[in-house]
């Protein structure tokens, strides 16, 4: 047990001080090379409302790539006790190394793979030219079909390779999906990368995904996947050490290089750790924040044009309505540590 608590506590650490001690150079490299976006969102949002609570020339002047110190942190973090377990072959570093093909390697790999999907992204933004660098609608449907593909090959692993083909349903047991199984997959996927606009306040997203993460490392240490569990303590360690720069006033955005590859990665766990039906409540501040978002534009397109909100995503409307961006930002942490707490339970008792 205590063997099995340090193999979670060091990747952890190990990850926070390595994205604490590379933020400067990653800072001073972001904005050497100006790596914010040319095109701010204002101009393109014609709403009072908007423009009363956005910042125009903080966007304009804050790199957006700030995500590559959680995923850099992760790599080389993970990359450590692999190395050291090969040059130094003992059980103890053999136990440290939780890089493995039936629990970690398809994570890891989903995380780095949609990071640089990610990264082009950003870079196409802050460099590119066009509707590209506007991040217009045809662009955003390109994104959503790039991470389908990638759900699709990562389905495909499950499928093939693990031979997983059925969830969980909490007290109840498994239900059998077949083939099925994959398009389930891609679905849920999508559905948490549509979370990813909760990046939209200084703070907000780290705070949050810290709080997912850091859930799902205690439900796979509850499922005894210490790999899994200390691939995640990894992941929330980054992540606190990205969101220890990203609070008022944020030295830089996360971005879709964090973004992008930290939600599939999410889908990803949920199915290793067979919770994926405790992922809605976990990541509960995704789903309202990707879901006032369709209730926005369904109910303006039925109403004529009514607003359900002042804003969308809904952490927006809160500042319109006159809340401070720290309440905000406060309130959505408090909210997805209750929840988290909330879905390790379940996940712990409806085995």
């Amino acid at each position: 047990m205590i063997l099995n608590l340090v193999k979670i506590f060091l990747p952890t650490t190990l990850a926070f001080f390595l994205g604490i001690l590379i933020t400067p150079v990653a800072t001073h490299f972001f904005y050497k090379y100006k790596m914010w976006k040319r095109h701010s969102r204002g101009d393109v949002v014609s709403s009072d409302d908007f423009k009363k609570i956005h910042n125009r020339e903080n966007e304009l002047k804050t790199p957006r790539v700030g995500g590559i110190v959680v995923w850099v942190s992760v790599l080389v973090t993970t990359l450590c006790f692999f190395v050291v377990s090969i040059l130094f072959p003992s059980d103890i570093t053999f136990k440290m190394n939780f890089l493995s093909r039936n629990q970690t390697l398809i994570p890891f790999f989903t995380l780095l793979l949609g990071s640089l999907i990610g990264l082009a992204d950003d870079l196409m933004q802050i460099y590119g030219t066009g509707k590209i660098s506007h991040d217009d609608k045809s662009w955003r449907k390109t994104k959503a079909l790039l991470v389908g593909l990638l759900s699709l090959l990562v389905a495909m692993w499950f499928f093939y390779k693990l031979g997983m083909h059925a969830i969980h349903i909490p007290f109840d047991g498994f239900w059998e999906l077949g083939i099925f199984f994959i398009p389930i997959f891609i679905v849920v996927s999508l559905a948490t990368f549509s979370g990813g606009v909760i990046d939209g306040i200084d703070g907000l997203s780290g705070g949050v995904l810290a709080s997912i993460f850091s859930a799902y490392g205690a439900i796979a240490f509850a499922n005894h996947q210490m790999d899994l569990a200390a691939f995640s303590g990894a992941v929330t360690g980054a992540i606190l050490a990205f969101l220890w720069f990203n609070i008022p006033p944020a030295r830089f955005y996360m971005g879709e290089t964090g973004i992008m590859g930290l939600t599939i990665t999410l889908a990803t766990l949920a199915f290793l750790t067979d919770s994926v039906l405790i992922l809605p409540i976990v990541a509960l501040p995704l789903v309202i924040t990707s879901l006032s978002v369709i209730l926005q534009i369904s109910y303006k397109k039925f109403t004529g044009g009514k607003k359900l909100f002042k804003l969308a995503p809904i952490h927006h409307h809160f500042e319109a309505i006159g809340w401070p961006s720290y309440k905000v930002t406060m309130r959505f942490w408090i909210l997805s540590v209750v929840f988290a707490i909330i879905g390790i339970i379940l996940a712990i008792i409806s085995r």
